[in-house]
């Protein structure tokens, strides 16, 4: 009985965990920065960290988005997709959300990899506290 509550309750925060992916997905999508950033806790110790280094804070974050994309450009912004290939719980309130992402380009061609994030259940929902893509 035990073991079928538990994975209930982590099905249950698969389910959560990837609406808000989804909701921070159509964020990028429609051009919405900061729709896409809403998936991130406003926490400053919040980090992505990805080949060009480590990022901490929210704002911080936006300003590297915005150099390396441009929002009011679909065909430079690309339409993002997340595929989620593992979801664990780490305790109460955490969780280890592991997915794939994807940016296609009009063009034809597309960038790929890994992200590990580090979800942590706040008042607003699931947020991630740490993001590790390359």
């Amino acid at each position: 009985m035990l073991l079928a509550l538990l994975l209930i309750g982590a099905d249950a925060g698969a389910i959560a965990a990837d609406t808000a992916m989804a909701q921070s997905v159509s964020g990028w999508n429609a051009g919405d920065i900061d729709r896409f950033l809403r998936v991130y806790s406003d926490d400053p110790s919040t980090s992505f960290v990805a080949g060009d280094g480590l990022v901490r804070g929210k704002a911080a974050m936006k300003v590297r988005y915005q150099a390396k994309y441009d929002f009011a450009d679909p065909a430079k912004r690309g339409t993002l997709t997340i595929e989620r290939l593992d979801y664990r719980p780490l305790g109460h309130d955490y969780a280890l959300y592991i997915g794939r992402y994807t940016l296609r380009y009009p063009d034809g061609h597309s960038a790929s990899g890994p992200t590990s994030l580090v979800l942590h259940h706040e008042v607003g929902g699931w947020k991630i506290v740490a993001d590790h893509s390359s």
